[in-house]
């Protein structure tokens, strides 16, 4: 079954009332029944074109937190051959919050990861939500090290609510390893490329997404701490979400704006959890077309123009 947001409650109704009417039809007049059919659809179609072409900030963070949105996983099976992945930090351990290894992506060797957030609570708790923890970053640096040697691109799919805040995390040094993740991105003389595929949340996604390119899913946030956070340092009410995340400016619109990401990648109506497949042959067009524009560039020319990038951001506001 379907899951809906809150706000989609009236889209919800005219699809029940969709799903009762084509059950119907198979057991009397379909003739009569499939006009009425026909009606509805393209109502719902026009209601939910017309919903999400005017979400606010907090839905859109709905959106992007949606537990059916395409995950990491779901990218790699589908855009990525001869995925083969690498686990481990060789330090202290391995972190499933964050998978990535090298495949083939459109006939090109690439290195691959990102964070997993899991689809079942068994996965869940195995991927421990998408928020990692030092030795996922550490691993990060691993595979990034291995893509510069080999000169291979890199191509990282961001997803976290941010990383794991946990005592024994930082025990192991969070901060060091997010900093020296994020130090390893603007270090690489490959092109790498970032896509914020559902939540951007801070150090945690900017460990992996200090690229050369940042596109950004349409539905998608991207934030330096979750507006549930945010409300709770600012207003000590967590209930106050909503007003943080309209004030935080944390859309794709509101980021290509400021110029902190690059491009914006459309979803299908409803959102990628509605087309998946379509959202992700969307993001692989995007990532394509973002390396092929950097493929020219040599590895001082790379190293050059994201540290630029990232100098830049702020000074134009």
């Amino acid at each position: 079954m379907r899951s809906y947001l809150d706000f989609e409650k009236p889209v919800a109704e005219l699809e029940a009332k969709l799903e009762e009417l084509k059950t119907l039809s198979e057991q009397g007049d379909a003739v009569a029944i499939g006009e009425e059919i026909g009606r509805l659809e393209v109502k719902a179609r026009e209601a939910l074109a017309q919903l999400y072409a005017n979400l606010t900030p907090w839905q859109k963070t709905q959106v992007a937190r949606h537990p059916s949105r395409p995950h990491f996983s779901d990218y790699s099976a589908h855009l990525f051959e001869d995925f083969t992945p690498l686990a481990g930090d060789r330090k202290f351990g391995e972190d499933e919050a964050i998978l990535g290894g090298f495949a083939r992506f459109r006939g090109q060797a690439v290195c691959v990861m990102g964070h997993e957030k899991g689809s079942t609570t068994e996965t869940r708790i195995k991927h421990n939500f998408g928020m990692a923890r030092p030795e996922g970053y550490r691993k990060a640096v691993r595979l990034m090290e291995l893509a510069d040697r080999f000169s291979l691109p890199v191509i990282s799919l961001v997803d976290t609510a941010g990383a794991f805040p946990g005592l024994d995390a930082e025990e192991r040094g969070q901060a060091e390893a997010i900093a020296r993740s994020t130090d390893a991105c603007l270090s690489l003389g490959v092109p790498n490329v970032a896509v914020i595929i559902g939540e951007g949340g801070s150090g945690g996604a900017i460990a992996i997404a200090t690229a050369n390119r940042v596109l950004m899913l349409e539905h998608a946030i991207y934030s330096v701490i979750s507006p549930e956070g945010a409300a709770s340092i600012l207003w000590r009410d967590t209930a106050k979400a909503q007003e943080a995340a309209t004030n935080m400016r944390i859309t794709a619109q509101d980021l290509s704006r400021f110029g902190i990401i690059d491009s914006i990648i459309s979803e299908p109506p409803g959102g990628a959890h509605r087309d998946p497949e379509a959202t992700m042959d969307s993001a692989a067009d995007a990532i394509e077309a973002a390396l092929t524009d950097l493929a020219g560039l040599d590895p001082a020319a790379l190293r050059k123009a994201r540290r630029e990038k990232f100098l830049a951001i702020g000074r134009g506001l």
